[in-house]
């Protein structure tokens, strides 16, 4: 995958924009959430109000009934209070679950349409850790961030205007110390994004390294390479925690700076407030030194809830950054073909077909062949000859340079990916089985076909018995990427995957070599059951396949070097002629 680009900006407005388009299907609720905000900050300020006046009436005064009637309003600000916290916190979170559910399904749905080359050249754990974990920092941008700063502003506001209105010269001293904080937050905010880039993509490496080596822990294993993955680990791992503890110390730093310059505003209205009532100001000002304590704690105290609030803004940001440079991607095939068919005859041609994984490096240079519609063909070649690209070209995993694939005449261009690909099965030699039963892993849930259906099928290829004999037979679950089965037993699940689907054209990766000799006898007749009746191409790695195709194509480095029928090319004494000597006589002999 390409490095991602962050934006060097402290705050990206076009990125924040980009963000909240997706709350417009849910702007009831937006316009809710922002009211609860308001309410918040009206409701934050009253008990400051509410003691002064207890301290300047009801305390000096001696008034008990004044007293009760401020204790009970206090008591129904904080209701209040509590009651918007509480609607707050949950319609603000369920803005942020509805938003990401919605990205999410974007950036799956984008994934599912990107071509093979973007997978190729793309780590899985980074692109789990896009839709899992950065999704949830882009909800926490509404739960925790946005609007818990707009609440925490709007406070901050109605503060100063009170504070202005109750006493003007008191205010001023508390608003000198702001600048210094409103400083040390913007050289904050400016760190924290540096530091929050480098940890999303620490987070990012640690998921792919540690996808990758579940996946291929068998590998780590036989090669004795455990103590090397752990050191491996270690080094990313620390880099991890450095990156973490980067943020730590930016945390550290400026809230001890924010408490030293609250703690000296404290200071400041003890010391003048103190002074006035010293020098004769009357006693009711004893009142706003309470207010003004409370209302400067108000004050200085958002700014640091902000900035802590502000990183969670920045890593949603940063998140946000990142999904959406994958839904920004352009690796689509082209889905621009309309015809849709119920049913295709298999008639196949590849017309000077001309491809390369890489620009500028053909793999395949000029193929051309025809499969008539029922025939058998089978391709071999040594590794790399270009095989398995002839598959993937046929159900448009990848865009060919040049030349034309046609089948039943037209250009598989102009039907629909959907109509294609639903007329076309494939059994690939590395068989990919889900974490779920057998008959789902054969149907893929696909609601036309049954648990009947399945059975009948498995009992026309004769894979029954098998399925049959595990627990639960049809609904055993087979775990992830198929453990609980051997390889062949995979293969077997394979083929009647196909064969359920009843496609017109079957591609077979025919993998034997690994097999014992029983699956390989089932996967045999299989193969000749599911073959039988349709166009069927198979790369073939076993001789009795080979012979009883009814053409073989022989490639070499990309192109179709000979073609014709086992006999015939026997008879050539050519390339095939020694392929066979070398690999398939063996085999023969053995047998």
């Amino acid at each position: 995958m390409s490095q991602d680009k962050e934006t060097g900006k402290a705050f990206d407005f076009r990125l924040f924009r980009r963000v909240f388009q997706h709350t417009r299907p849910y702007s009831i609720t937006f316009y809710g959430v922002a009211f609860i905000a308001i309410l918040l900050s009206a409701f934050s300020v009253f008990t400051p109000l509410i003691i002064g006046d207890v301290v300047d009436n009801a305390i000096t005064n001696r008034d008990s009934e004044r007293l009760l009637f401020l204790v009970m309003a206090m008591l129904g600000v904080l209701i209040g209070e509590v009651t918007c916290q509480l609607l707050f916190t949950y319609y603000a979170n369920l803005l942020g679950e509805s938003v990401i559910k919605d990205i999410r399904i974007r950036l799956f749905e984008k994934i599912m349409g990107f071509k093979m080359t973007y997978f190729d050249n793309s780590s899985i754990g980074i692109l789990v850790t896009r839709a899992v974990a950065d999704m949830q920092r882009i909800g926490e941008i509404f739960s925790q961030g946005f609007f818990v700063i707009v609440a925490d502003l709007l406070k901050m506001l109605v503060v100063a205007i009170i504070m202005l209105v109750m006493n003007w010269k008191l205010a001023l001293i508390v608003f000198a110390i702001l600048p210094l904080i409103l400083y040390a937050t913007r050289l904050f905010q400016k760190a924290m994004k540096s530091a929050f880039i480098e940890v999303r993509a620490q987070v990012s490496n640690l998921n792919s390294f540690v996808q990758e080596r579940i996946a291929g822990m068998k590998i780590v294993q036989l090669f004795n390479r455990e103590e090397i993955e752990k050191e491996k680990f270690r080094e990313i791992n620390e880099k991890h925690q450095n990156a973490w503890l980067r943020t730590v110390w930016y945390n550290s730093i400026f809230f001890a700076v924010a408490e030293l310059l609250g703690a000296v505003s404290i200071g400041l209205i003890v010391w003048f407030g103190g002074l006035q009532n010293v020098n004769g100001i009357n006693a009711e000002e004893y009142g706003d030194i309470f207010t003004f304590i409370l209302f400067s704690g108000m004050l200085f105290r958002p700014l640091r809830h902000i900035a802590d609030k502000f990183n969670t803004l920045q890593m949603g940001m940063v998140a946000a950054n990142r999904v959406f440079n994958i839904l920004d991607t352009e690796s689509r095939i082209s889905n621009e073909g309309t015809l849709e068919k119920e049913s295709m005859k298999g008639y196949i041609k590849f017309s000077d077909v001309r491809f390369g994984y890489i620009e500028d490096e053909e793999v395949l240079h000029g193929i051309s062949f025809e499969v008539k519609a029922g025939e058998t063909i089978a391709i071999v070649g040594s590794t790399g000859a270009g095989k398995s690209t002839i598959i993937n070209l046929l159900n448009r995993f990848y865009e060919i340079n040049s030349g034309t694939i046609l089948i039943d005449d037209i250009n598989i261009q102009e039907y629909s990916l959907e109509s294609l690909r639903s007329h076309i099965a494939v059994v690939l030699q590395d068989v990919f089985l889900f974490a779920d039963t057998i008959a789902n892993n054969i149907s893929l849930k696909d609601e036309t076909i049954d648990v009947n259906d399945i059975e009948a099928a498995a009992k026309q290829i004769g894979v029954h018995e098998f399925i049959s004999s595990l627990p639960g037979a049809y609904e055993y679950n087979v775990k992830e990427r198929g453990t609980m089965l051997s390889s062949g037993q995979r293969q077997l699940i394979a083929f009647l995957r196909a064969y359920v689907s009843n496609p017109s054209v079957l591609v077979l990766d025919e993998a034997t070599s690994s097999i014992d000799t029983y699956s390989e006898q089932l996967i045999q007749q299989a193969t000749e059951k599911i073959t039988e009746g349709r166009t069927s191409i198979i790369i073939a790695h076993r001789l009795a396949t080979i012979k009883k195709a009814d053409k073989i194509l022989v490639m070499d480095a990309g192109q179709i070097v000979e073609n014709g029928t086992h006999k015939e090319l026997l008879e050539k004494g050519g390339y095939y002629s020694d392929l066979y000597e070398a690999q398939f006589l063996a085999e023969e002999e053995v047998a």
